[in-house]
């Protein structure tokens, strides 16, 4: 390319389907590459973190204060979180998502930090093991802006707003959440089976519900996560029971159907 050629803009403009993909990455991540800037000398330290995310969609951390990384978030705030899992082939042609952050070490004893503390364990439950010992810490990493690649010449900029739900539903949800989790773990596991297979295209048995949002649910199974989306995001907690009875509904008819095609062809 000639030196005095206008550069190509390589960022596309962000759409709908940008924004979902941004969402499943991060809600569906398991653990992450956190970078962050070392004390005395601002040269950057990256590290492996397990990830969990709050009800609006931030990322929450769960750290021992005897880490490195730790400690310099307690000196600086900003750090970055690199999502995305690699799969076969080149690593750089699968999706990833860079988010720029600040951390907030969130007070033991709060309301706020019981309900992350309780959503990271039921997305991590191996963590329960060492949460509750003295030098752990659940951290909220704010997303100021993120950085979304989705394959070879897929790149878009996203900010706060696209990643993150705001408004009563929030605080709503976090009100119910567990009790319609554990309903839902207890009871109607044959449910969640369809949201799985139907909604999410994943096999295997054993499926749970992590967690409900605004926009739909994290299901796991041992190590295996799989993000599930609601049909609508939801503006009211009272909507979450009908949602998930019409998409039980809707998924056993959809099987039902495929089974009698199968079945006359």
């Amino acid at each position: 390319m000639p030196l005095d050629e206008p550069r190509k803009d390589v960022i596309r403009e962000t759409d709908a389907e940008a924004i979902r993909l941004a969402k499943t990455l991060l809600r569906s991540a398991r653990f992450g590459a956190l970078a962050v800037l070392e004390p005395g000398t601002g040269w950057p330290l990256a590290s492996r973190v397990g990830v969990a995310t709050d009800i609006d969609g931030a990322p929450l951390i769960l750290v021992s204060m005897l880490s490195a990384h730790t400690g310099a978030l307690l000196a600086d705030a900003r750090c970055c979180l690199l999502l995305g899992e690699p799969g076969k082939g080149d690593p750089l042609a699968h999706p990833r998502l860079s988010l720029v952050c600040q951390a907030k070490r969130l007070e033991r004893g709060s309301s706020e930090n019981a309900r992350c503390e309780r959503r990271y364990l039921n997305r991590n439950p191996k963590a329960k093991l060492y949460a509750g010992l003295g030098d752990f810490s659940i951290f909220r990493l704010e997303p100021q802006r993120a950085s979304l690649n989705g394959g070879f010449g897929k790149a878009y900029h996203l900010d706060r707003s696209d990643l993150l739900t705001s408004g009563p539903i929030v605080e709503e949800l976090a009100a119910t959440e567990q009790s319609a989790i554990d309903h839902m773990n207890a009871d109607h596991l044959d449910a969640i089976a369809v949201y799985a297979q139907h909604f999410a295209k994943v096999s295997g048995n054993g499926w749970i519900i992590a967690g409900f949002d605004a926009d739909g649910m994290d299901l796991v199974s041992g190590d295996d996560v799989c993000r599930v989306f609601f049909p609508q995001t939801l503006q009211a907690a009272r909507e979450l029971r009908p949602v998930l009875v019409e998409m039980a509904r809707n998924g056993r008819a959809a099987a039902d159907a495929e089974t009698g095609l199968n079945y006359i062809t």
